[in-house]
């Protein structure tokens, strides 16, 4: 089977099962309620690293030096943000996992090794070392 259609299935079926599992624990009205304050609390920290994160790439382009990271960062706290405005509460431990700086560049670091690898053999393969000399008509043109 084709894992976007997995996913499609599989999450919100994740999902209603811990509603069911949780809201039998904890009541129903307080499971909505948790889910509305982690979302509203999720948007407010996904705003705080944001601009963290806005703040430190700018500092990166007054060094002059790239910002690679925080452009991946910053994609990551909107994708995070998403995903903890969505209820539920497997997406919002995803969303919360990838919230927080540390466990934040623990995925990336994973991500960007094997991104790393595949872009060190492309340019091993595609790179052509060669020598050139300007060549002048006789005409002086």
């Amino acid at each position: 089977m084709n894992t976007a259609i997995i996913l499609i299935l599989g999450i919100p079926l994740l999902e209603i099962y811990l509603f069911i599992k949780v809201g039998s624990q904890i009541g129903a009205l307080n499971t909505v309620l948790l889910i509305l304050v982690t979302a509203i609390a999720g948007i407010w920290y996904a705003r705080y690293e944001g601009f963290n994160t806005l703040r430190s790439g700018m500092s990166q382009l007054v060094k002059n030096e790239m910002p690679l990271y925080e452009l991946v960062s910053g994609a990551a706290i909107a994708f995070a943000a998403l995903l903890l405005i969505l209820p539920g509460f497997a997406t919002d431990i995803i969303g919360i996992l990838l919230i927080f700086p540390v466990t934040r560049k623990i995925i990336l670091s994973k991500y960007s090794k094997n991104y790393s690898k595949n872009t060190d053999k492309l340019k091993k393969k595609n790179f052509i070392e060669g020598e050139y000399e300007d060549i002048e008509d006789k005409d002086g043109k």
